[in-house]
């Protein structure tokens, strides 16, 4: 089964999963904690950043975008500034499109928590929970169905997923052959009935149920509760947190999952991960005991984050143990790499950027790399493309193809992650990634260094690595030659 998990998140590219639900603004702001106020026994946090983010329904949509496939998302938003800085979001996302209903009359939900090192010290809410209109949704709802694979509606309960709501997209969904995910706030569960598998956490499963114990057993009973509440239902995923999961199929034996994360930073957002990960594996035809394994190490993999984030198709095929070469994992595309590279910056790790060619990685180009890991926590590596390298190099370069000088590179313990980049020089990856830490060999100076200004213009830092002598390709093609 785990071969099949690995390569499962590859089918993921072609689906689109249609979101419907209560989408929010996500704010983070971190800093540090090093005294009590004078004024009262709380905290002073000294502010250093501040992030935004899709939250809510937007971050399951996200979390599509993010693990490859195509997101389409409906909801409410308010005519506020946190309404514009969404569909500025939105529209800045690749894979995503929205459909979100202007209600003038309400706030944008927002969402804005305070963080020091690991730790979330507060959150502030700004809402308003009125209905938003059934009529408008749900024709952007209906609108939308004929091209998804698959729905989720993912209830925050802000005004969104009323009764007359969630009735209509679950019988619209059910009626064209779409399977449809529920991510429930209620706890009336019998409102879901229809959908094929409802994802409510343990709180929320006691709420609904009665059943408040958190053992194996105890779970069992919830599940066997919430599929005899709403007998058009057809599996129940309780996520129990340190727990793990139980997974309750109609007329199955229930199935536990362990928790598989390794560390946990922060939960924010891991059941719009988990919900995602869901829909696409059920899109892409897997049985709901595989969707729900392959959800559970995507929550693992996303707790072990600060922030709302995302998990990557990658991550995900990594965690899940692929039998491909593990080189070929670390290999993205721009915009895979940017996501990446949040995940690594809300963790707080230091990102480290170098270039090159590569043609033919000799001993030379294995001591820079180290010497540029060992000035990060996360080494990126921009390669010229084989057409980059012919246009600078001449027509008779490289001698080995681009993919293969990726996947060399990628197989070193030294690299995190190779982006191929088409241009003369990686100064749209510099502006892209914005590393802390920015390497080149020695024979180059800070001002010759491209992207140096940029880069200790935010406050980063220029490494000029070491070089071996009488190291380098063209030396070992003429020796090969002669």
């Amino acid at each position: 089964m785990q071969d099949a998990l690995a390569h499962l998140p590859r089918a993921f590219a072609d689906k689109t999963v249609l979101v419907l639900g209560d989408v929010m603004l996500d704010r983070f702001i971190y800093g540090t904690v090093d005294r009590i106020s004078p004024e009262a026994p709380v905290p002073v946090i000294a502010v250093e950043k501040e992030t935004a983010m899709l939250g809510g329904a937007g971050n399951v949509a996200r979390n599509v975008a993010a693990l490859g496939a195509k997101a389409v998302l409906i909801g409410l938003v308010g005519q506020d500034d946190a309404g514009a800085a969404l569909r500025g979001m939105i529209d800045a996302e690749p894979g995503l499109e929205a459909e979100l209903v202007v209600d003038p009359a309400r706030r944008t939900t927002e969402k804005v928590r305070y963080i020091s090192g690991s730790h979330q010290m507060l959150r502030v809410d700004r809402e308003d929970r009125s209905a938003g209109d059934a009529a408008t949704l749900l024709a952007a709802f209906t609108a939308r169905l004929p091209a998804a694979d698959v729905v989720v509606l993912s209830d925050y309960a802000k005004g969104v997923l009323t009764a007359q709501v969630v009735r209509g997209a679950i019988d619209a969904a059910r009626a064209a052959g779409k399977p449809v995910i529920v991510d429930p706030k209620s706890r009336d569960f019998a409102r879901y009935d229809g959908a094929t598998l409802i994802k409510p956490n343990r709180k929320e499963a006691a709420e609904a149920t009665g059943i408040s114990d958190n053992s194996d057993a105890a779970s069992e009973d919830a599940g066997a509760a919430i599929l005899a509440m709403a007998p058009g239902l057809d599996a129940a995923l309780i996520t129990r947190g340190g727990a793990g999961m139980t997974l309750s199929v109609r007329g199955q034996p229930h199935v536990h999952l362990p928790a598989t994360a390794i560390e946990v930073f922060d939960v924010s957002g891991a059941g719009d991960t988990v919900a995602a990960t869901l829909a696409l594996s059920v899109a892409a035809g897997a049985s709901l005991a595989d969707a729900a394994h392959l959800a559970n190490l995507a929550g693992g993999l996303v707790v072990a984050k600060l922030g709302t984030d995302v998990v990557t198709a990658a991550e995900l095929m990594a965690r899940a143990g692929s039998d491909e070469d593990p080189g070929e994992i670390k290999i993205a595309n721009r915009d895979q790499a940017r996501q990446i590279v949040e995940g690594w910056r809300a963790r707080g790790l230091k990102v480290g950027f170098t270039n090159g060619c590569f043609d033919l990685l000799h001993p030379g180009h294995v001591s820079l790399l180290s010497q540029a890991k060992a000035a990060c926590d996360r080494l990126i590596v921009g390669l010229n493309t084989d057409a980059s390298v012919s246009k600078l190099k001449g027509p008779t370069r490289p001698v080995q193809k681009e993919q293969g000088r990726a996947t060399v590179l990628a197989s070193l313990s030294s690299v995190d992650l190779v982006v191929l980049f088409d241009e003369d020089t990686p100064l749209d990856l510099i502006k892209a990634f914005h590393p802390d830490v920015l390497v080149k060999g020695a024979d180059y100076t800070v001002e010759t260094v491209v992207g140096s200004d940029i880069v200790l213009g935010y406050g980063g830092k220029v490494v000029l690595a070491q070089l071996k002598q009488g190291q380098s390709t063209t030396n070992l093609i003429a020796r090969m030659n002669s």
